[in-house]
């Protein structure tokens, strides 16, 4: 018995072979569900839904264009009648300080991981709100909460600030309808976004500051995912779930 059986999950920004989008990706397809991956790039994304098995997909979608969320959410309706669960996890980040931020880089990382969270939570809404059912999940980050310092820039910080906000205000207006929204904020994950990029030094600085002593794995933020995907959390909507290691225990 998996925790998501019969269901259809959509999961963005899913193709990179070591993030947290795949693991989770993984971890739903283990537990039954039938997964759809969405990525910029289409042959990333159908190969990565070809390494979980017969019956995935994999799409191209734009987070950050409308037209493109709702043409693949269309679609999806179209070969699966419905779409059950939406992991909102494309993201980007930079590690810039704050007076070099420039409007490239705030359109940039403000339009990934903020408008592209709205545009497709927006597309894939109307069905949920009229089968009276759905869990969106949102990938936040704790430098929303803790105001940076790990590895993305203070506009990093703001847009999964954003995140929080919207994943809020969207829990309350759509729970009459039975549609949950929640969050998650990893904490310091070994992922391909920062591999590579950390000094020792500043590797062993971040590890000081975590009580359990380690890196999170992607497998980590998966697990959090499923549970916010599924009935487990059924009574849980408008939440953030810190996935840190105890990094923001006040």
């Amino acid at each position: 018995m998996g925790l998501l059986d019969d269901k259809f999950a959509v999961i963005t920004g899913a193709a990179s072979p070591r993030g947290l989008g795949k693991a989770t990706a993984r971890l739903f397809a283990e537990h039954g569900a039938t997964v759809a991956i969405l990525d910029l790039d289409e042959e990333a994304a159908k190969a990565a839904a070809a390494d979980l098995g017969d019956g995935h997909l994999g799409l191209a979608c734009n987070v950050t264009d409308k037209a493109s969320c709702d043409a693949a959410v269309a679609k999806l309706i179209e070969t699966w009648g419905r779409v059950d669960v939406l992991v909102n996890n494309a993201g980007i980040t930079q590690p810039l300080k704050i007076m070099e931020i420039g409007p490239d880089n705030y359109d940039a990382v403000t339009d990934v991981n903020l408008r592209g969270t709205l545009y497709m939570s927006q597309a894939l809404i109307p069905a949920m709100r009229e089968r009276k059912a759905g869990a969106i999940v949102n990938m936040s980050s704790v430098s929303a909460q803790r105001g940076g310092g790990i590895f993305g820039g203070p506009h990093y910080s703001a847009a999964k600030a954003g995140v929080l906000g919207l994943t809020k205000a969207m829990a309350r207006e759509l729970a009459p309808d039975q549609v949950r929204v929640n969050a998650i904020c990893p904490g310091f994950i070994a992922t391909d976004i920062t591999a590579g990029k950390l000094t020792d030094e500043m590797r062993a600085q971040v590890l000081a500051g975590i009580p359990m002593g380690r890196a999170g794995e992607a497998s980590d933020v998966a697990g959090c995912a499923l549970f916010l995907a599924s009935e487990l959390s059924a009574y849980c909507t408008g939440t953030e779930v810190d996935v840190n290691g105890g990094s923001l225990i006040h």
